[in-house]
């Protein structure tokens, strides 16, 4: 599933050449604050779905919500029992 969402979340992404040392600017809107850069288009998107990766762990780890993209959702996990 969460392969599934990184390539729904990809496929929203917009990108765009701006003014800067790397000049190729990404962003997934529907997550916010998900964006990268890259000095090519190619290196802009990997970097973008590194960038979505890590964004889903930190939310995941937190406990919070990922906004359902094409249907596809992925809900935080419960606290798991430890086992003595």
């Amino acid at each position: 599933m969460i392969v599934q969402y990184i390539q729904k979340a990809m496929e929203k992404a917009h990108y765009e050449i701006i003014d800067d040392e790397d000049p190729y600017y990404g962003e997934i809107p529907e997550c916010q604050g998900v964006w990268a850069t890259g000095k090519t288009l190619e290196e802009c998107r990997r970097n973008l779905e590194e960038v979505l990766e890590g964004w889903i762990i930190v939310r995941l780890q937190r406990g919070l919500v990922l906004p359902p993209i094409e249907g596809v959702t992925i809900r935080p996990l419960q606290k798991l029992l430890a086992y003595v």
